[in-house]
């Protein structure tokens, strides 16, 4: 378990994090993972993040099943699961080897990337063809394995098209409730997980609950193009302020 102050300090994040997946449906990870990584590294911030926000996330998925009642809804989830299949281990691998300042950059970079793949309104508009769904679900899963991160480049495949807002927000719940799964057999696989983990996850969750519950009661209360606005700002500044480039600074400063 962290000390105190970075134990404030990642429920902080988590409440922010919370904040913005419950008024908008995205930007947890994109906002949890810089900051949360600068305090506790990245082999417990993706982990963590993961155990939380499946926990969260669990009660959608009866509902979502419901409503992706057709053989080919299924069928179209399961064609990117295939991908993430083979994706998510070697997110998990890239987690566990990898260098954590290196890590951290490359998470930083990645934000920044997905950050920019939402600003920019692109989306794919063309056919759904199966190697293009399997190439899709691989790089969405290998982002969740390494930091947890697949979100964008599925929404941007899947926004494109001429699936009803409410069959794509189904569609969404149970890709990522199935690849949470798949992130979680990984991470168990790698030994990122452990009792120590499960209790900072436990700590870490009511903020996160409380940052879903507030973020969903105050979105009438504002603009949807203005808190999408607020919290891309955030994801931006949360990209900044995870830089290792401010691990330096500190250690400059305490001299």
């Amino acid at each position: 378990m962290p000390d105190a102050a970075a134990l404030v300090a990642t429920a902080l994040a988590a409440l922010v994090a919370g904040l913005a997946r419950g008024f908008s449906g995205f930007g947890a990870a994109l906002i949890f993972i810089p900051l949360a990584s600068a305090v506790l590294g990245p082999k417990l911030a993706a982990p963590l993040l993961m155990l939380v926000d499946n926990a969260m996330a669990l009660p959608l998925v009866p509902r979502a099943w419901a409503q992706v009642s057709e053989r080919a809804g299924r069928r179209e989830i399961g064609t990117l699961l295939l991908g993430a299949l083979v994706g998510s281990p070697l997110g998990a691998w890239l987690l566990l080897t990898a260098d954590p300042v290196a890590l951290r950059w490359g998470m930083c970079a990645l934000v920044a990337a997905m950050l920019a793949l939402l600003v920019s309104g692109w989306r794919y508009h063309g056919p759904v063809r199966l190697q293009l769904s399997v190439a899709v679900g691989l790089v969405s899963g290998f982002c969740s394995g390494a930091a947890q991160m697949g979100g964008p480049p599925v929404v941007a495949y899947w926004l494109g098209g001429a699936i009803p807002a409410a069959r794509l927000r189904a569609n969404i719940v149970l890709f990522f409730a199935a690849s949470g799964l798949l992130s979680f057999l990984s991470y168990l696989v790698a030994g990122l997980l452990d009792t120590a983990l499960l209790a900072l996850a436990l700590a870490v969750a009511p903020t996160y609950g409380a940052g879903l519950w507030l973020g969903s009661r105050i979105f009438g209360l504002a603009s949807e193009a203005l808190f999408r606005r607020a919290c891309l700002a955030l994801i931006g500044l949360a990209a900044l302020l995870g830089l290792p480039l401010w691990d330096a600074v500190l250690q400059l400063g305490g001299r």
